[in-house]
């Protein structure tokens, strides 16, 4: 390959994955043109998108930058998958996907930094919540004492409005 055409496929890297900061890397080789068109579509559907890339090319375009770590999953055959949302999201897509399609190999993943190898650090990384599903359960667990004390709080009430009397906690 030509260094004008290495140029043009590093500076098409630098533009698709600039503002990416999480990523699964997954291999699908052995996959039949049909099985690779409904995966494809399945999590373009979503807005996950799957790029193959040149190891050699990506690994240089993605040095210093916020994929720099997926240096590790970048060998052999390579689809970064990424998505509009967070990377948890893309793995658990994509573990769903490779349970559907055993010919999938997760090969690594990066979210927030961290490097997660291999089918156990995808399947790890899938099983997180996202910051959506974090912030709501601490929301929950912040409103459960005040949802116990309205619960106190209204059943004095009806107590009280019935006319019964209420003991003294000593």
């Amino acid at each position: 390959m030509s260094k004008p055409v290495k140029n043009l496929i590093a500076s098409e890297y630098q533009n698709r994955f600039k503002d990416v900061t999480g990523a699964v890397v997954v291999e699908i080789r052995g996959l039949d043109a049909k099985a690779t068109t409904t995966m494809r579509n399945s999590l373009r559907s979503k807005g996950i998108r799957v790029t193959i890339v040149k190891n050699a090319l990506a690994r240089r375009t993605f040095k210093g930058s916020p994929l720099g770590s997926l240096e590790k999953a970048l060998k052999g055959p390579s689809a970064i998958i990424t998505g509009p949302e967070s990377a948890v999201l893309v793995a658990r897509e994509i573990v769903k996907a490779a349970e559907a399609e055993k010919k999938i190999v997760l090969k690594g993943a990066l979210f927030d930094g961290e490097y997660y190898d291999g089918d156990a650090g995808v399947k790890m990384l899938g099983s997180f919540p996202t910051r959506e599903e974090a912030q709501a359960k601490v929301v929950t667990l912040l409103l459960s004492p005040a949802r116990q004390v309205m619960g106190v709080v209204k059943t004095l009430q009806e107590k009280l409005e019935k006319g019964e009397s209420v003991a003294k906690l000593s």
